[in-house]
């Protein structure tokens, strides 16, 4: 393609390609071929196929008319090379004209990746397309080889040092390429061995069984603690340290660590060698600077107490709550450092901390990223630190508090950063990372049997719809013992001020377990409306009305309270239930709690209507952190019911118990009274305790998403006119009519799968009689208990 004003005499031609500084340099060091200063008249292009013309005058550094000399011809040169969009560029003088020859580098059409399968292909594709590697872009052969070693330096980071990768250029019709980066990844190296030399306090394998990175095992396939990452050593090596530290050895300190990997390239010895030092005993506690005149405050936040031995995690706790008290008061940078004065002779340590508030400081804006989903103001409206106020560091931490416990990202990946306003000393900017997660899950429960064989249970839910905080959710239950389609909704930000707002629509068929096989059921439709009023930062308060229509079928197996209840109210009966409620929730996460507690409280009641009655429901749950890897989870719950109005407690609303989330090892509502005919008809009380031990998977270093538990449980429901029995084994060694509680134990695995939360159980029952229905093995992909 030829760009042309007019023609000229014969081309006077000179050339700048890839040496084009060189070039240049030859233009101003005047060789024999640099050409007299004159006016143009006429300039050309040719060799153009896709730029448009403009972007080639638009380089030029000059037009027709102006003196055209050997400064500007290199200049020219060098503006086009900038572009980008050009393998070669000449020059020509043809009398009083100038032609820019072009040799355009070809266009991208495809880029493709053969043999990859450590990395996200689409992930991949676009990073590289950020560096100029991607479709519809010029084709840069430094770019490519640049890219191709980046690819390698990452199979690098994944233990993989036997990958290959080379890449294809293939030239198509149109001045086109297609792209590929050919893979053979191999086999990852496995740490084959490690080992911690020098330790005499501690002895090896102690040490060793504090890392993350491990030797291959079982579960390794897994959780790949056997590939080496130098991030991962150094963490580790951080760990020793604190270990050390946190049992006064204050000068332990690594020698040296070498890494050495096998000539296959398949497998990695790591050794490490440290230096114990002496342990120091504290003597005594100093605090110097500026303490805002609040010495008193700041002395009670100090965990490092005479007497003890030098604790590196007491000093760092000290510095961290020094720094937040200073954040409070707005003093976002300040200073706080621990200098201890060691006695090596008589093994003491006197420990200093210098405080300096630096400036006090406002927050100019708060940051969002890594919310690829969730929408901006879904995070923004859990902050209690605002824009344009004083920097206070507790409403920072409450605001990255709230934003974990929305459940909407991944555990730990919640993060909260400060940084400096360019030119603006007083001001900050605050920057919340997260990392999304998953936030639908499909819930099947199932359990076996020797009566019923298989049961299922499922739902359907979704707690952040379209990244709007909502949630929506469809249960469907299929069980043996009736049938539920229940579909809600939730607006946690019903109003500007946070109260929410709950919609609940169900229709329920309920068939109580028949021993005698024989089958009766009730039905149960309505809908509801609750609202929540947040009353403090943990506390809401929950108000509702709702309305509810049951139907009795009769048939030959209704039990005899049914057959009561139906003669004297009718098969149809209406109630309007309202609802007040409490909830405090501190857990630290809700998929993975640690620690924390988790408390509420629910009452029901029906004064209108066919049937009058109050409903009481009480949850307390807390989490015990008892060390880094092992965790404590108590729960109870007590549910009781009573009529009003001189009217019975309705027999459809007793509370039933048994299964995962009662007294597992036990079938779903299994427990509780019998009726003559056979019939599991529950009872107008209920409790049931759960304790659960968390340990990790052994192999899987200290994966919180990969759990095995052992449990105990008890409960189970009785009525009003019956007294409970806690002491004897079994139901058949009692003769006095008393209910005894259920017991049951074992052990199980938790898993956060791609799925959703997975728990498995298997136990046997401690405390049963003779007629209960048991179901040793029991999973659910849920939620926790």
């Amino acid at each position: 393609m030829s760009f042309s004003f007019s023609s000229g005499a014969p081309r006077r031609p000179f050339r700048l390609g890839l040496l084009a500084l060189a070039v240049t340099g030859m233009f101003q060091s005047g060789m024999a071929w640099a050409v007299d200063p004159f006016v143009l008249k006429d300039i050309r292009v040719e060799g153009l196929q896709r730029t448009d013309p403009g972007t080639v005058f638009a380089s030029l550094p000059f037009r027709i008319g102006d003196t055209y000399n050997d400064e500007k011809g290199a200049a020219a040169l060098r503006a086009l090379f900038a572009t980008g969009l050009f393998k070669d560029v000449r020059i020509s003088i043809e009398g009083d004209a100038v032609v820019v020859i072009i040799d355009e580098r070809p266009i991208i059409a495809n880029v493709n990746f053969v043999g990859l399968k450590e990395f996200d292909t689409e992930a991949l594709s676009k990073s590289l397309k950020d560096v100029g590697i991607g479709e519809g872009k010029p084709f840069d052969k430094a770019l490519a080889d640049r890219a191709e070693q980046e690819l390698k330096r990452q199979y690098l980071t994944r233990s993989l040092y036997g990958a290959e990768v080379t890449t294809t250029i293939t030239p198509i019709e149109r001045n086109r390429v297609n792209v590929s980066f050919n893979v053979t990844e191999g086999e990852p190296a496995k740490i084959a061995e490690i080992r911690i030399l020098g330790s005499k306090v501690f002895s090896e394998s102690t040490l060793l069984g504090l890392l993350e990175q491990t030797t291959s095992g079982w579960l390794t396939w897994y959780t790949k603690t056997d590939r080496y990452s130098r991030a991962k050593l150094n963490a580790d090596l951080e760990t020793i340290r604190s270990y050390y530290l946190n049992r006064g050895y204050l000068e332990f300190a690594v020698t040296s660590t070498q890494v050495t990997i096998s000539p296959d390239k398949q497998s990695i010895s790591i050794a490490v060698t440290v230096s114990e030092g002496q342990p120091y005993t504290v003597t005594g506690v100093k605090l110097e600077g500026d303490f805002l005149g609040r010495e008193e405050d700041f002395k009670h936040l100090v965990f490092t107490k005479p007497g003890q031995a030098y604790n590196g995690e007491a000093v760092a706790q000290t510095t961290r709550a020094f720094s937040d008290l200073y954040g409070t008061y707005g003093y976002a940078f300040a200073r706080v450092d621990s200098k201890p004065e060691i006695d090596r002779a008589t093994g003491q340590v006197v420990v200093t901390f210098v405080g300096e508030p630096q400036r006090r400081v406002y927050v100019r804006k708060v940051i969002i990223s890594g919310n690829s989903r969730t929408r901006d103001e879904v995070i923004r409206r859990e902050f209690r630190q605002f824009e344009a106020a004083w920097y206070d560091g507790q409403k920072i931490k409450a605001s990255r508090d709230r934003v974990e416990r929305l459940g909407y990202f991944k555990d730990k990946e919640v993060n909260i950063d400060t940084q400096e306003v360019p030119g603006a000393q007083d001001q900050v900017d605050v920057i919340l990372t997260v990392a999304e997660r998953p936030t639908g899950a499909i819930t099947v429960g199932a359990g076996y049997s020797s009566q019923q064989k298989l049961s299922f249970t499922g739902s359907i839910r979704q707690d952040n719809v379209f990244g709007s905080g909502n949630y929506l959710g469809i249960d469907v239950s299929t069980a043996s013992t009736g049938r539920q389609l229940q579909i809600s909704t939730v607006d946690p930000y019903f109003t500007v001020d946070g109260v929410s707002r709950a919609i609940d629509l169900f229709y329920r068929t309920t068939k109580p377990i028949n021993t005698l096989g024989e089958e009766y059921r009730y039905i149960t439709k309505g809908g509801s409306i609750r609202f929540g009023v947040p009353f403090s930062e943990l506390d809401t308060v929950f108000f509702g009305v709702g309305y509810e229509q049951t139907d009795i079928t009769t048939s030959k197996g209704l039990p005899q309270a049914y057959f009561l209840f139906t003669h004297q109210y009718g098969q149809r009966s209406n109630s309007i239930p309202l609802t007040i409620g409490w909830q405090r929730d501190s857990r630290d996460s809700v998929v993975t709690p640690m620690k924390g507690r988790y408390q509420r409280l629910n009452i029901e009641a029906s004064a209108i209507g066919d049937v009058q009655y109050a409903r009481l429901n009480a949850q307390y749950q807390e989490y015990f952190e008892v060390t880094n890897k092992i965790t404590l989870g108590i729960n109870s719950e007590l549910g009781w019911g009573e009529g009003l109005g001189g009217k019975p407690y309705p027999i459809f609303k007793n509370f039933y118990a048994g299964g995962l989330g009662s007294v597992r090892v036990f079938e779903a509502g299994s427990l509780g009274p019998v009726d003559p005919t056979g019939s599991y008809s529950g009872g107008n009380r209920r409790f049931n305790a759960n304790a659960e031990l968390y340990l990790p998977v052994p192999g899987s270093g200290n994966d919180k998403s990969f759990r095995i538990f052992g449990f105990l449980d008890m409960g189970g429901v009785w009525g009003p006119e019956t007294k409970l029995n806690w002491k004897t084994l079994s139901e058949d060694t009692a003769h006095d009519g008393r209910y005894m509680m259920r017991m049951s134990g074992g052990i199980g695995l938790s898993w956060l799968s791609p799925m959703g939360p997975l728990r498995l159980s298997y136990g046997k029952p401690i405390r049963k009689s003779s007629k209960d229905r048991i179901e040793k093995f029991q999973f659910q992909i849920g939620t926790a208990f």
